[in-house]
């Protein structure tokens, strides 16, 4: 074996001191990041050091307990990983290589205290007793095996269900392929745009707007280093986009494509680079339009390094597009408050009815730099336009932008003359057998200089795809190794820290075939996808990382290359030297004072806002989205689904009128056709687009709305094949299907109390509905009217329960029912509302007051309160009392129904389906913290039940293999509960003083006077033209001055003034600054820089005929900007004759030039301040 260079010697260094921590406590962020590269010429990032296979054993002399080995712990743990099944193939890294020697031997298990541990993210845990273990003696070198018999052998079983846990593993984990995190701002939208535009006006920022094509997720990291889509890869999705990208090549490079690709893929694999890209293609399903033609658009280049993944700026981004001729991104930037101001207020003014070319064309006016796409929208997608993305980005984006465009000019922009075969429609249509035939096909026409092998999709040799799942218990072997650098100890940090919190993701783990030359029974290789189930879990890991400034972010997709591979003990001793000083130098360089602070952590570094257009919306969420509403409920339903989306938006009245017309008119159309037999979403567009074409051909106004339709894209004859029911994204395992959000009645301001009210409780056991219902019931003159009031229990009903509530609900449609029982979740929710909408009655849900955890609307001292008051109870109907041996667990049930929801969430969803929202107060705000046995007895349970509910469902906990645990636990749980009754009694609100409060907030609703809360929905919409408005008080003064004084040598501007009644218009008197029909949305937008600000407005004259009446002004300074309208004649019109528009006001100079009009001079001038407003 040759000797170790410098760099790997470090390398062994750093092995060394790693081992040393056996379960490293989390460093801060690390500060090794790659370099930025130069774009001038191609260079190379130095190799992957190298590291030997070599580790030592822990100095400890562990002693055996009991037969159970460590590996049989380890994989019972990780059998309840979530992992996908029946999936395609993998790409690779390349990971340590060479020689090394690997070491095994006797195995001795050792115990530790038991825990209960997340066996994956998706809510599961296992009890594991950790375990190490060591090895004694050194064990032979493991002879490499070759021909296809050796990887037959290997891959018999599952990968690494024989690899034995041991002191001498080790594991080394490496990013191949991620996109940016998703980060969730908790501010509303106004509120970043504000503060978006503050940091602009302080130098601080610029805001970088990029336009949203309408596809999919799509990630490139070279031929080696696999093609991935959002959540996975080896399918479809990723065959189209290799195809695609490989296309593009032979546009932009014709007959030398085959070289630059080449070329290309041994960049990404020497420099680790990943490339992402949105996937626009008509046979992939259909999004808001079907393109016109297949491409990409490189949206993101990541350097992956040998560390955290450093992405590259937008400048940065187009200067490596334009070397190798891939699609570059429409990009606006705003470095100028008057700037920023003005795209906001553009985009405002577009947003209901904004398509491709007027959108660009009014950022191209107001921002102050503009780049181009490679791809001109209307021309390869359409006019419908999804949305924008703004950010904020570095205040130096400008001068690195105009560097770049200087530096890097665009390649030619005419398609290179040859022949570039068959597209991809003509393959997918040609090939319609199965989705292995269509990958095949496209594989094979893109090339082997593109791609050269196709194990990531069917596997390698005899290994084929059917066999691509590792073994379940490999990610606690990967967990429980020995990191062998900084980055593989952050993602073990990351992957443990969301098991323990139990966030909803998985954790799947398969083959990499690129590495089956590689494998060993102790050298595994294989690739893991840590996929996010909801979007809950971003924000949730944001708040973690803001505790926590040394986590890693969490990205979206997010794929790993996983080695775990042992040493022999021989080998390890080596790294001994100098491990003390290695240690240390690593702890100085982990002190959170010397690192620069991490960019998620910092809300303001990644502010983010998308601004999605209504045209698109129309398409997406109110027709596609809307197909299983409107199929399965019916057309009331999906009325009031698609009213309660448009309310949500935030979309104008009259824009609310005209869409409700047409969407009415497309479900009776959709209905008669199709019947009963929904329509499928992936290709609505073959229906909703000839419709839209044809309701768009009745009036001006109809086109406007609808946005562009017409020209449709066929799609049904080469739509690609997609096995199983995989979403868009093409995750392996089939996702239960997200219906769109059950349809609630239309949202009202208040509740009407001429019509039924249902008042429910989305509570758990012991939150004291039931008692709460009788007070109800007791109170003199009930909620205060004449309705009659009634109440169901739920534990007297025998039967289907809410059946019967709606059974008494058609008996009396106008009586108060009081529905006393839990109400958890959507399905009852939905419920609800049918029952609300079929007898034409309101429903108030009553939630006990908490504040929640990060995923659950109920916070453990209020778990502790009811668990505590149902122990209490005595002879209950329901037979939840104390008598009962699973008090701790039915609460558990009731408590994980909630889960996933944080307590903002839960009452946003409340308000939105119902309109309003009852707190019943529970625990007193000043209250001491929750005693630590109360909140570990909790934790313990919340652990054992995700154990219990993976293995068995809803099985009784009597019954499954943790029965002695159940026993133990509940007991213990009463044990401590009772043990801390001071302090739960102690923390809760007298029950008489959560009686009246609810009580005073019913009543309000039953009078018809509880107000909807705000929450904080869109407050700024379609933008038509920017003024100045006036205050009447003083335009009425001004008028009875000019009526005494300047009038009363003119009798017939004193007759005018005298008989004209104003009273009307002067309520809406203002100075039309521009108008978005007359001057175009720039000049609107150009305003935005002053909105609500005082304009000084002098009056000079006074202009009038019989038909309308204006003020002419001068309008002053704002800032020392000078204030000036668009309008010729700049004017305030107070009044017109009745059917006179007020835009003939413009006329009157002329008419008075033509002895057609008066003009009375006001002298001298009077000046009255406005306010500048859009409208």
């Amino acid at each position: 074996m040759p000797p170790p260079s410098p760099s790997s010697f470090s390398q062994k260094r750093l092995l060394f001191a790693l081992l040393a921590l056996r379960f490293p406590s989390p460093f801060p962020s690390s500060s090794f990041l790659p370099l930025r590269r130069s774009f001038s010429s191609t260079t190379s990032s130095s190799p992957m050091p190298h590291r030997g296979k070599h580790a030592i054993k822990e100095q400890q002399q562990w002693k055996e307990k009991g037969s159970r080995s460590v590996q049989a712990e380890v994989t019972d743990g990780i059998s309840r990983m979530s992992l996908a099944e029946n999936v395609g193939p993998r790409p690779q890294l390349p990971m340590h290589s060479g020689g090394a020697e690997r070491g095994g031997g006797h195995q001795k298990g050792v115990w530790k205290p038991k825990t209960y541990v997340t066996a994956s993210g998706s809510a599961v845990a296992a009890p594991v007793e950790a375990a190490a273990t060591d090895t004694s003696g050194s064990s032979a070198v493991v002879e490499e095996e070759a021909g296809t018999s050796r990887l037959t052998k290997l891959f018999k079983g599952p990968l690494g269900d024989d690899f034995i846990v041991d002191n001498n593993t080790f594991g080394q984990a490496q990013i191949r392929a991620t996109f940016y995190p998703k980060f969730e701002n908790e501010k509303s939208d106004q509120e970043i745009r504000t503060r978006m535009i503050e940091m602009v006006s302080h130098g601080q920022a610029t805001i970088e707007v990029s336009l949203k094509h309408s596809g999919s997720l799509f990630m490139y990291a070279g031929h080696v280093g696999g093609a991935y889509a959002k959540n996975s890869f080896g399918n479809i999705y990723t065959a189209v986009g290799v195809f695609v990208l490989g296309r593009m090549f032979h546009e932009a490079w014709g007959k030398e494509a085959p070289r630059m690709q080449t070329e290309f893929n041994e960049f990404l694999e020497k420099n680790r680079v990943c490339i992402s890209m949105e996937l626009v293609t008509a046979v992939l399903g259909d999004h808001g339009q079907r393109p016109k033609d297949d491409y990409v658009v490189v949206t993101a280049v990541t350097e992956l390094g040998h560390g955290k993944p450093k992405f590259y700026s937008t400048p940065e981004l187009i200067a490596f597009c334009r070397k190798w001729r891939l699609p570059t991104n429409y990009v606006w930037l705003f470095s100028t408050r008057k700037s920023a101001a003005s795209f906001f207020a553009a985009y405002d003014a577009l947003c209901e009815e904004g398509t491709a070319t007027p959108v660009c064309r009014a950022l191209d006016e107001v921002a102050d730099i503009s780049v181009p796409g490679s791809k001109d929208h209307t021309k390869v997608q359409g006019e419908i336009l999804e949305g924008l993305v703004a950010r904020i980005v570095s205040r130096d984006s400008s001068v690195h932008m105009e560097n770049v465009l200087r530096d890097f000019p665009p390649p030619p922009s005419d398609r290179v003359d040859h022949d570039l075969g068959p597209s991809l429609r003509e393959i997918c249509a040609a090939n319609r057998s199965d989705e292995k035939q269509q990958i095949k096909a496209l594989l094979d026409k893109v090339g082997t200089s593109m791609c050269p092998h196709q194990s990531d999709w069917f596997g390698s040799g005899e290994v084929g795809v059917n066999s691509r799942n590792a073994d379940r218990s490999v990610l606690s072997k990967f967990l429980l190794a020995h990191p062998t650098d900084y980055a593989t100890m952050k993602l073990q940090e990351m992957v443990r820290l969301m098991r323990q919190r139990h966030f909803p993701a998985a954790f799947k783990c398969y083959y990499n075939f690129h590495k089956t030359d590689c494998v060993s029974k102790d050298d595994l290789y294989y690739k893991m996808v840590i996929h996010v189930h909801s979007d809950s879990v971003f924000r949730r890991y944001q708040q973690e990382m803001r505790r926590n400034r040394g986590l890693w972010p969490l990205y979206r997709g997010f794929f790993v290359d996983i080695n775990v591979f042992k040493v022999n003990k021989e080998k390890a001793a080596e790294l001994t030297k100098d491990s003390y000083s290695l240690l240390k130098s690593i702890n100085g360089a982990s002190d959170p004072n010397s690192l620069e602070t991490d960019g998620l952590a910092d809300e303001d570094a990644n502010l983010m806002v998308k601004l999605k257009f209504l045209t698109y919306k129309l398409r997406t969420f109110l027709i596609r989205n809307g197909l299983s509403v409107l199929f399965k409920d019916g057309p009331s339903a999906y009325k009031t689904y698609y009213l309660r989306q448009m309310k949500n938006w935030g979309t104008s009245p009259n824009k609310q009128r005209e869409l409700s017309k047409m969407l009415d008119e497309w479900a009776v159309y959709i209905r008669r056709k199709y019947g009963n037999k929904q329509l499928s979403s992936s290709t609505y567009l073959s229906e909703a687009e000839p419709f839209l074409e044809q309701y768009a051909k009745r009036s001006p106004e109809n086109q406007v709305l609808v946005g562009s339709a017409g020209n449709l894209v066929r799609a049904e004859n080469f739509l690609a094949i997609i096995l199983g029911d995989r979403d868009e994204e093409g995750d392996l395992q089939p996702e239960k299907e997200v219906s769109p959000v059950s349809p609630a009645p239309a949202a009202r301001d208040v509740v009407p109390k001429d019509e039924g009210l249902i008042i429910f409780f989305p509570g758990i056991p012991g939150c004291a509905k039931s008692a709460l219902c009788k007070e109800i019931l007791s109170t003199p003159g009930g909620l205060g009217d004449n309705r009659p009031l009634h109440s169901l229990m739920g534990d007297l009903i025998k039967g289907r329960y809410w059946q019967k509530v709606a059974d008494e609900r058609k008996k009396k449609p106008y009586a108060i029912t009081l529905a006393d029982k839990n109400a958890p979740n959507e399905e009852v929710w939905r419920q609800i509302e049918d029952m609300c909408r079929r007898t034409q009655a309101s429903a108030i849900p009553v939630v006990p007051e908490s504040e929640g955890t990060d995923s659950n609307p109920f916070s453990l001292d209020a778990l502790a309160v009811f668990i505590f008051r149902v122990l209490q109870r005595d002879n209950h109907p329901g037979n939840l009392d104390k008598a009962s041996p699973n008090v701790g667990y039915v609460l558990l049930m009731f408590y994980h129904l909630y889960d996933g929801k944080n307590r903002r969430e839960f009452e946003s969803e409340l308000y939105e389906r119902f309109g309003s929202l009852v707190k019943m107060p529970l625990l007193k705000p000043d209250r001491d913290s929750l005693p630590d046995p109360v909140k570990t007895i909790l934790e313990e349970g919340i652990s054992l039940f995700r154990l219990h509910q993976n293995k068995h469902g809803r099985l009784e906990p009597s019954k499954g293999s943790y029965a002695k645990e159940w026993a133990r636990w509940e007991k213990r749980l009463r044990e401590v509960l009772f043990g801390n009754a001071d302090h739960l009694n102690a923390i809760q609100v007298p029950f008489d003083f959560a009686v009246k409060r609810v009580l005073e907030q019913l009543k309000d609703v039953a009078k018809g006077e509880h107000k909807t809360p705000d929450s904080e929905k869109r407050k700024f919409g379609n933008i038509v033209f920017a003024a100045v408005t006036l205050p009447p008080v003083e335009i009425v003064s001004l008028l009875d001055k000019v009526k005494q004084q300047l009038a009363k040598n003119d009798s017939k501007a004193k007759d005018f003034l005298q008989e004209t009644n104003m009273e009307n218009n002067l309520k809406k008197v203002h100075v039309t600054l521009a108008h978005k029909r007359s001057h175009g949305v720039a000049a609107v937008a150009s305003y935005g820089i002053h909105l609500e600000q005082e304009v000084p407005v002098e009056f000079t004259a006074l202009y009038f005929s019989d038909k309308t009446a204006a003020l002419e002004v001068r309008l002053g300074s704002v800032d020392g900007e000078n204030i000036s309208s668009k309008n010729e004649w700049p004017h305030a019109t107070i009044w017109t004759a009745p059917g006179v528009p007020p835009k003939e006001a413009n006329t009157l100079p002329q008419l008075v030039s033509e002895g057609k009009a008066t003009r009375l001079a006001i002298d001298p001038p009077v000046t009255i301040p406005g306010v500048l407003n859009f409208y």
